[in-house]
């Protein structure tokens, strides 16, 4: 079994900053990418920030370059979402997401965390 717990969402005023943590933990061979998602009421959900693990690669959304940013802790299967300069538009649950295998011989598989609510008051 493989758990994704994210923590850190709040309230905050527009202009603030929030730094959400996602930990994964269970029966964990190898972690490929983790990532964060938001989903706004009435919207699909969309990618915010990605990292996969080989070559360190990140990759962001348009709407949160250059003010937000993505790292891990590989040491601990955590991952963090640092957001500055935030904006209303950027209220959403945020879901962690990790695509890892539980075995050497396993295929990648891909998980969720259960979510964790950021508002951004303007």
């Amino acid at each position: 079994q493989v758990q994704l717990v994210e923590s850190g969402g709040g309230l905050v005023q527009a202009g603030g900053s929030l730094r959400l943590s996602c930990a994964a933990s269970g029966s964990i061979f190898s972690i490929n990418a983790m990532g964060w998602y938001r989903q706004a009421p009435g919207k699909q959900r969309e990618l915010v920030a990605n990292l996969i693990t080989r070559g360190g690669i990140t990759d962001y959304s348009d709407s949160v370059k250059g003010r937000f940013t993505i790292s891990r802790d590989n040491a601990k299967n955590t991952a963090y979402l640092q957001m500055n300069s935030l904006k209303p538009e950027d209220t959403a649950v945020y879901y962690c997401n990790a695509h890892l295998r539980t075995g050497w011989d396993h295929y990648v598989n891909e998980y969720w965390g259960q979510g964790t609510q950021v508002t951004v008051s303007s």
